[in-house]
């Protein structure tokens, strides 16, 4: 099984590329290179290909990333499942990832919602989706500032809050002011709830 992460850009149309392209390929590019593991295609649209078990930490720090620019978010459809193509390039693979990833992200323009999962389990489906709106409740609401710290707080795991502080040139206590504000706590428990159930489901 794999995931495939299938998004595109809030709001891009009002604001020039150059704001936002470098930053969001340096952050696809954790998770390998173009275009074998992800493209940006269609000028603000992306595909990402991923171990299911870093799927959803990938969609939230995808999404922190876009939010530290103001005015931008991503609306992103996950899809859990099976490979059975594989292109040149991710948007020319196919399997029911794919096509999961792609239904999801059309559903979330029905739903009004910026992040959904489709895997092979409805019962499963409906309970984390349900928890990601609640999620997005206020990640949708992040500040640009707030989402500066959840990326960062992401990508590095295993820091203080004083490192992070002065990796931001703040102090401790604006971490701990801003991690607050963000409810990086739930999003912490979410990411713990995703990666212990995740491997329990078939294709």
């Amino acid at each position: 099984m794999i995931a495939i992460i299938t998004g595109d850009i809030i709001n891009s149309k009002g604001y020039d590329p150059t704001e936002w392209m470098t930053k969001l390929k340096t952050c696809l590019s954790q998770w390998g290179d173009t275009p074998k593991t992800w493209e940006i295609y269609r000028g603000d649209e992306i595909q990402l290909r991923l171990p299911v078990a870093v799927a959803l930490f990938a969609a939230i720090r995808i999404k922190a990333m876009m939010k530290t620019i103001k005015g931008l978010d991503i609306r992103m459809g996950m899809g859990v499942g099976s490979e059975s193509f594989v292109g040149a390039g991710v948007s020319e693979s196919n399997g029911t990832a794919y096509q999961r990833s792609g239904i999801t992200l059309e559903a979330l323009k029905v739903e009004k919602v910026n992040l959904m999962i489709t895997t092979a389990d409805s019962t499963y489906n409906r309970t984390l989706n349900l928890m990601l709106k609640l999620a997005s409740d206020f990640m949708d609401d992040w500040s640009t500032v707030s989402a500066e710290m959840v990326y960062l707080a992401l990508g590095n795991p295993d820091a203080s809050q004083q490192n992070l502080a002065e990796q931001l040139h703040i102090k401790q206590s604006a971490v701990s002011q801003r991690a607050k504000r963000a409810r990086l706590d739930l999003v912490q428990e979410l990411l713990a709830y995703y990666t212990t159930t995740i491997n329990t489901i078939q294709e």
